[in-house]
């Protein structure tokens, strides 16, 4: 699966980035206009994720259930982390080229020809693709498999869960892909729960479009 995502995916990288960003964000925050609740959310939610992760990768206490623990915690840090990202820095006009790189996010090039901000949701279905894995199949519509013009990929939202979410932001999970389709792997115990998910285009210079309605598939 082809991503382009600034937050790295082994926890141990991912630990790393978070203490960096924060850092510079601590040291940067009163020049961009970030509030100290915003960094102290992000410090509680870092620290409550360094602790789970400890526990989890120890192997005298690594269970299931501190493994779930830890992976609940990071959701919640990266979840928290985009939206930090989005509201406040990704169309700040006081971050530079040289913010972006200290807090280890992508410099966008300049001179590029404006992309357009998607209009409409993708095209999405799901269903089996082997045992524990779930195809999810995009598209501009059920007869194009092509992204909309100044698209970079679809983001994908997702959770598993036993009745609907009532709204997009409860979809904690976050994955994107370049091309149709994205492949998602689940855990054994996973079988036969319900994954809800919604999805997005965003565009060249990172915007996004509007969110599908949220469906729902059952994980082989």
């Amino acid at each position: 699966m082809a991503t382009r995502d600034y937050i790295p995916r082994k926890d141990s990288d991912f630990l790393t980035w978070i203490n960096n960003f924060l850092s510079y964000l601590l040291a940067n925050m009163n020049r961009l206009n970030v509030s100290a609740e915003v960094y102290d959310r992000l410090v509680a939610l870092r620290d409550d994720y360094a602790q789970k992760l400890a526990v989890a990768d120890n192997p005298a206490t690594r269970t299931k259930l501190t493994v779930q623990a830890k992976t609940t915690a990071r959701d919640a840090l990266e979840k928290e982390t985009r939206q930090t990202v989005n509201e406040y820095l990704t169309y700040n006009h006081l971050v530079t080229d040289e913010d972006r790189d200290g807090f280890g996010l992508p410099i966008h090039k300049s001179g590029r020809t404006p992309a357009p901000v998607a209009g409409n949701a993708p095209w999405v279905t799901a269903g089996a693709h082997g045992p524990r894995v779930v195809r999810i199949d995009f598209g501009e519509s059920p007869t194009s498999a092509a992204k909309p013009e100044g698209q970079h990929c679809v983001e994908l939202a997702s959770v598993i869960a036993e009745t609907r979410p009532p709204e997009v932001d409860d979809l904690i999970h976050s994955a994107v892909d370049t091309h149709t389709p994205l492949l998602l792997t689940f855990k054994e115990s996973e079988r036969g729960r319900t994954l809800w998910f919604a999805a997005r285009w965003e565009n060249t210079r990172g915007e996004k479009g509007p969110w599908s309605d949220i469906f729902s598939v059952i994980i082989p």
